[in-house]
């Protein structure tokens, strides 16, 4: 346990207000960081969370909050991975052990959590783009309060941040950008030459100076501007040669740093310089160690980047009580993309920056030379799977259904108006559980249904995920295979993969006055409570699995809509747009609507909040409860 505070000192218990962290000694920063860190290990161990990247910014937070008051200066965190000593130390320390739990707090920066969350973040390379447009509104408004930026954890990678870098650069307002390089992203360390070069080359007299000169070298006739492009570029060569900050001196940013990341005491020197510039924006590069603290993150960060419940003394999972789990859906599809790459040598892994979330970490180990990591670059990862495609190969796109809305243009654009044969298998397709609103994959059949070209698939459990992988890769055009996150239903594997017959479901049970129409795995949600309404009833619906959402089966829906009068709906996506609108259109267009009682379960016009998996199906009506439920009402209808 954390060491009781000293006498006048300040507990993390008793923040209230980042304010209260303003001007503390070093020691005292130093201490409280030994406490947060302790908090956070212990509570994530309990709920789950990302670990080791908020392990690896506390000394940057603390320092941060020491020199910029939060009551006035903004600070916006990029992803919000890093996040966690954020929320102890501005007032949530007594709220933080309901930490991603069902009506506790979330795991990422939200503004209608606390005034301190400046902006909402969920996915990454957002940062400067937000931070650029409130020093934008500051300035126009005529105030003088600093913008800070936090980027890094490989958020570098996403094309956004370019943007909003090379944006800052041409406005040249006044913000701070700073670079947690935690080995996840960009340059090594190289030294103390580097850190003097760099705080020497950024200071007010010596931009003034080098001005100067140039302006004076521009002036004389004939050779002026040669001699200023000679002396800039033996300047460039100069300082990249000891230090990482040409590209952002290029960019037109003013570059300090490598620092220490979990120096307290260097980080508040170098946070004042960057304080100091007023002339422009500029970029602070913090060396950091992802997992600082706790030896099990420090030896394996990216299984403890985000992780489930551990034991906190030994850093080992604690498994969940009674029986072990079957296979999850993403580690059956990374083994079935293995089984058929083995005899199709077109077929080409991608991912952007998730090569163990997706699966494919077990096609990288079997195929290095045909895995491909774009890192976080969606719109990247789209496109470059469609100039393969356009080549011959097969790629398949592993991709969470959050991130892939970020590629959405180049989806439409680049690969289904050329009708490319790119497979998108959509991991994390509905309620993802703690990650919470900002990871749900409540919109992708609503996103992509509508695209011309487009097929998609709805594998109800895991051998049918394999068969829907075959499916889609034998295609001549694009398709997508969306599943869900976590553990599959258990049905038995038997067979290598076969390719199903396009455009047609299965009857999973035959039935009377009552037809579910459900996806995916909520067909087994909707066996159940047929079964229930059986033995309830004397009689039970029949529960029908589409398999393909595009084309649909039309054949077979015709079919119910004319011997039920009727039909539930059960898709765990949104309604907007989703499965059961698709149906609809289809039958009222075809003139098959013939005043049936209809009833949809689904996601609302709204953005679901974290929870667990089981607590937000429930909260939503998609367990076995809900489903029974409103097939009873429905039957009950005169």
């Amino acid at each position: 346990m954390a060491a009781s505070a000293p006498r006048g000192s300040v507990r993390l218990a008793d923040i209230t207000d980042p304010a209260q962290l303003l001007g503390l000694p070093d020691a005292e920063l130093a201490r409280l960081a030994a406490e947060v860190r302790e908090r956070i290990i212990t509570t994530v161990a309990a709920n789950g969370g990302h670990l080791a990247p908020s392990l690896g910014v506390v000394e940057l937070t603390l320092a941060l909050l020491a020199e910029f008051d939060l009551n006035r200066d903004k600070l916006i965190w990029d992803v919000g991975h890093q996040a966690y000593a954020h929320k102890l130390l501005t007032g949530r320390a007594a709220e933080f052990s309901g930490l991603r739990r069902f009506g506790g707090l979330s795991g990422f920066p939200r503004r209608a959590e606390s005034p301190y969350d400046h902006f909402g973040v969920g996915h990454s390379s957002t940062s400067i783009s937000a931070a650029l447009g409130m020093a934008e509104a500051r300035d126009l408004a005529g105030l003088r309060h600093h913008v800070i930026a936090v980027i890094g954890d490989g958020s570098l990678t996403g094309g956004e941040a370019f943007e909003g870098l090379n944006l800052a650069g041409h406005m040249g307002r006044r913000l701070i950008v700073v670079l947690n390089d935690n080995e996840m992203s960009i340059s090594p360390n190289v030294g103390a030459l580097s850190l003097f070069l760099s705080r020497t080359l950024s200071r007010r007299w010596v931009r003034q100076t080098r001005r100067e000169v140039l302006r004076f070298l521009r002036s004389i006739p004939r050779i002026g501007q040669k001699l200023a492009l000679y002396a800039m570029r033996g300047e460039w060569s100069f300082k990249s040669f000891f230090t990482p900050g040409m590209l952002f001196e290029a960019l037109r940013f003013s570059y300090i740093g490598p620092v220490d990341g979990h120096d307290i005491a260097a980080l508040r020197r170098h946070l004042q310089m960057a304080a100091a510039v007023e002339d422009g924006p500029v970029l602070l590069h913090v060396r950091t160690r992802k997992g600082k603290g706790y030896a099990p993150a420090e030896n394996d960060p990216t299984r403890f980047h985000g992780v489930g419940l551990f034991n906190p003394e030994t850093g080992e999972p604690v498994a969940p009580a009674g029986q072990t789990p079957p296979p999850g859906f993403t580690s059956v599809f990374g083994e079935t993309l293995v089984q058929l790459a083995e005899k199709d040598r077109r077929i080409i892994a991608i991912t952007a920056a998730m090569p163990e979330g997706t699966g494919t970490d077990k096609f990288r180990a079997r195929f290095p030379e045909r895995f491909v990591d774009t890192g976080i670059c969606e719109q990247h990862a789209v496109t470059f799977a469609a100039g393969l495609a356009s080549q011959g190969f097969r790629p398949v796109l592993a991709i969470y259904s959050t991130f892939l809305q970020r590629g959405y243009d180049q989806v439409v654009h680049d690969v289904c108006l050329q009708n490319l044969p790119v497979t998108f298998c959509i991991d994390r397709a509905g309620l993802v559980g703690a990650d919470g609103s900002t990871h749900h994959g409540a919109f992708d059949i609503a996103y992509l249904r509508h695209v011309p070209n487009m097929r998609l698939l709805a594998p109800r459990n895991e051998d049918m995920l394999r068969h829907c992988l075959k499916t889609a890769l034998e295609l001549d055009g694009p398709c997508g295979v969306r599943y869900p996150r976590g553990a599959g239903v258990g049905v038995e594997r038997t067979g290598a993969p076969r390719a199903l017959p396009e455009g047609r479901g299965e009857v999973l049970r035959e039935g009377s006055g009552l037809a579910i129409i459900a996806v995916g795995p909520c067909a087994h949600t909707a066996l159940k409570a047929a079964s229930r309404i059986e033995s309830g009833l004397g009689g039970a619906p029949l529960v029908f699995d589409p398999v393909w959402l595009k084309p649909l089966p039309e054949a077979q829906l015709a079919d119910l809509a004319r011997r039920f009068d009727r039909l539930l709906f059960v898709e765990e996506g949104t309604l907007a747009g989703g499965f059961s609108s698709a149906v609809l259109e289809y039958l009222s267009d075809a003139g098959l609507l013939r005043g049936q009682r209809i009833r949809r379960l689904g996601l609302g016009d709204v953005f679901v909040e974290h929870g667990s998996q089981a607590e937000l199906r429930s909260l939503q009506g998609l367990d076995v409860r809900g489903v029974t439920e409103a097939a009873l009402a429905l039957l009950r209808e005169g």
